[in-house]
């Protein structure tokens, strides 16, 4: 009987633990330990911080579907790993903390033949001084309670709007090295269209203020892609929708410091400027949670595990931009050093960036980190499952099941409006993800017909059925698997 071990309940780990319990026969044991209760739909958090959809609709309680299902749970978080045990314990174990009930604040040893780390990011707020959810006038759409303060605030703004009050609105990354410009360009762009529909927009002056040095980077190094019959920079479509819209945008720009309506950041050329407004959404850094490593006599090999986020099987080693390869990119999502653990989704260190490095005059690092979320993390927490499942079944290491971000694509669905007849989307799909500069040397890295851009109706129509395809699918409905990552 083996035991597997998944830390985390967001994408990666519950695609994990639904795909192992499906694959896996009942003598095999599946256990999750998370500190949260519920599985949350991240996406749809752009509408929840909007006011259209209610944040309930997005999540369910944990609990009652793994028992269901024959899953283990604990709502713990993880302190510590002992990839090796300890002194007393022989086998390998990760120190968790319950954090509700009658067990809080106790702390267990969780043993484990596997361990799939899918802890995802630290929301690391505090890197930015003054950048707290709910203070200083700034909002987050990072988790569906962030959203729901996110719409308070709005909403509270708008009706201060429909009395005359002029507004700033303030929206993009709030740190030098943050990532997920998706989701802030998503809302920005709902926004702008929520202040139509409440018929203020002519009230409102909004900006977009990223750490990209060109619109549309996203983190990826931008993309050439196919629109409508022609070929368009990322940059390109970004500056039209922007320009439609009349959204203003600040770029290069390293939020450093919040005060109440009061974004302070420095750009490439070293400046440092501020900017005011009367509501802002932006989005943090990520960073990993911070975890130590420890062997079998106590003595700390945290290097061993973990470099800010868990080491996979990429090439770490440091190399100047013009030498980065997709080659460098994991495959496995294996621990080179404890082949039993394994790290798929926003948890593993990435190599490298993918969008070219950028310092300030100052030398502040003003770049994009890069994304892993959503697809992509769905994709390769079923790689980890699929080899644990077939090493378990043939009594050996398999690895047969292997996906890098350098021959994967992904697609994304941003929201641009919310309503059956008068919202909208843009579509992106991205092949790969990590640009193949050698393979697609003359379109930046990318395959063009499988890179491609669609702006419309039928794209909030999209997004929309996918809200409720993966809630579906991570309710474990029935042929639940047969809905594609």
């Amino acid at each position: 009987m083996s035991k597997i071990v998944i830390l985390g309940a967001g994408i990666s780990g519950h695609v994990a633990a639904a795909h192992l319990r499906r694959k896996l026969s009942k003598k095999h044991e599946v256990v999750v330990v998370s500190p949260n209760s519920n599985y949350q739909w991240v996406p749809s958090n752009i509408w929840v911080g909007i006011g259209r959809m209610k944040s309930e609709k997005i999540y369910f309680p944990l609990a009652p579907l793994y028992k269901k299902k024959g899953i283990g749970f604990k709502q713990a978080k993880a302190i510590s790993f002992f990839p090796e045990g300890d002194k007393t314990e022989d086998k390998p174990y990760v120190l968790a903390e319950y954090v509700v009930g009658e067990n809080k604040g106790k702390q267990e040893k969780v043993t484990y033949d596997y361990l799939i780390n899918a802890t995802g990011p630290k929301l690391n707020f505090e890197a930015t001084e003054g950048l707290i959810p709910g203070k200083n006038k700034t909002f987050s759409v990072c988790t569906y309670t962030h959203a729901d303060h996110a719409w308070a605030g709005l909403e509270a703004l708008i009706q201060e709007m429909k009395k005359g009050k002029k507004a700033k609105i303030l929206i993009g990354t709030g740190h030098g090295k943050s990532t997920c410009q998706g989701a802030a360009f998503e809302y920005i762009l709902n926004v702008e269209r929520e202040l139509h529909k409440h018929n203020v927009r002519d009230l409102a002056e909004i900006t977009w203020i990223s750490n990209e040095y060109q619109l549309g980077d996203f983190g990826m190094d931008g993309m050439l892609l196919s629109y409508g019959g022609m070929t368009m920079k990322s940059h390109e479509m970004v500056e039209m929708i922007f320009e439609d819209r009349d959204i203003k945008w600040i770029l290069g720009a390293g939020v450093n410091k919040i005060e109440d309506g009061i974004a302070h950041y420095e750009n490439l050329d070293g400046e440092f400027k501020s900017e005011t407004y009367d509501f802002a959404m932006l989005i943090p850094s990520f960073s990993g949670h911070g975890f130590k490593a420890y062997d079998k006599n106590n003595k700390e090999i945290t290097e061993k595990l973990f470099k800010g986020f868990m080491l996979v099987d990429a090439d770490y080693t440091p190399k100047p931009y013009e030498e980065w390869s997709v080659k460098d990119w994991p495959e496995t999502y294996q621990n080179p050093s404890y082949k039993n653990i394994f790290a798929p989704g926003i948890a593993f260190a990435p190599p490298h960036a993918i969008s070219k490095p950028r310092t300030s005059k100052n030398g502040t690092v003003i770049s994009p980190a890069p994304p892993r979320t959503g697809m992509p993390s769905g994709i390769t927490a079923i790689i980890v499952a699929d080899n644990i499942i077939d090493s378990i079944k043939k009594g050996k290491e398999v690895l047969s099941h292997k996906g890098s971000m350098g021959n994967m694509g992904a697609a994304c669905i941003a929201s641009a409006g919310y309503g059956l007849t008068s919202g909208s989307g843009v579509s992106i799909t991205t092949f790969p993800i990590v640009p193949d500069y050698e393979k697609y040397p003359k379109t930046k890295g990318r395959q063009l017909g499988k890179t491609f851009g669609e702006i419309g109706l039928a794209g909030h129509w999209l997004k929309l059925a996918l809200h409720y395809a993966f809630i579906y699918k991570a309710k474990m409905r029935p042929f639940w698997w047969l809905i594609p990552e």
